[in-house]
């Protein structure tokens, strides 16, 4: 797709927003470097989880690194002048459900979280554990925020075809399936949440908290696809004017 085409999303965000995005795609390297970063951070973020999981249901556990690592990838293709579809798609769904469920879970959940968050060990001298902790939570707010606002860029390059589309639906559908409902052995896999428990190794899902997860992360994947459905239809439209 070409970026500087003048698609129906462009029309209703309006120039200033359509100049926000010129720019991120000029300096699109420096995106694909910040989430890549970001893809690592989220890595060792994970570690304690991955400890708890057995190994069959790490494919599934980080959510968030996984969504930056797609984003990353989408971005240095489009960049060579090698995009691809399906990477696209997942990218546009992981950056946009993570980079709203996670805020949503940290504000449901914040007095929990801003007592149990881990800042990195490097800061803390700095800053001292207190500090930390909320420069921590407010990282992970703001950052996931980000990734959100990111996963637009993609309808800039991407024309969203129903097949792609498909494959992201199944994808985050089936991590939906197994992070709350029928986990692939053991308990559901979501990303840990400090109003659930962990007694003797296993991660005790409470209610209503699981449920509260849940219901955001379904809302999300089913905005997702809708979204994605519009801007494929309006990318054919602009196509055939």
């Amino acid at each position: 797709m070409d970026t500087e085409q003048t698609d129906g999303w462009s029309r209703f965000l309006g120039p200033p927003i359509r100049r926000v995005e010129n720019v991120a795609l000029e300096y699109a390297w420096v995106i694909v470097g910040i989430n890549l970063l970001g893809t690592v951070f989220g890595f060792w973020y994970y570690i304690p989880q991955f400890r708890l999981e057995p190994l069959a249901a790490w494919p599934v556990v980080p959510d968030s690194p996984m969504a930056t690592l797609f984003i990353a990838l989408s971005l240095a293709l489009y960049k060579l002048g090698r995009p691809n579809e399906y990477l696209n798609v997942l990218a546009f769904f992981g950056c946009l459900k993570l980079g709203l469920w996670t805020p949503y879970v940290l504000t449901v959940f914040a007095d929990a979280f801003l007592a149990t968050v881990v800042a990195p060990p490097q800061i803390v001298p700095f800053l001292g554990q207190a500090l930390a902790s909320k420069a921590m939570y407010g990282f992970l707010f703001v950052s996931h925020l980000g990734m959100a606002a990111e996963a637009f860029l993609v309808r800039r390059y991407s024309a969203f075809p129903p097949r792609a589309i498909l494959v992201a639906v199944v994808w985050y559908g089936f991590n939906d399936l197994v992070d709350y409902f029928v986990p692939i052995v053991g308990t559901p896999h979501h990303t840990l949440l400090p109003v659930e428990p962990i007694v003797d190794g296993t991660v005790q899902h409470v209610s209503p908290a699981h449920e509260i997860a849940a219901a955001g992360a379904v809302v999300l994947t089913i905005l997702a696809t809708v979204l994605a459905v519009v801007i494929q239809r309006m990318s054919d439209q602009t196509s055939n004017d």
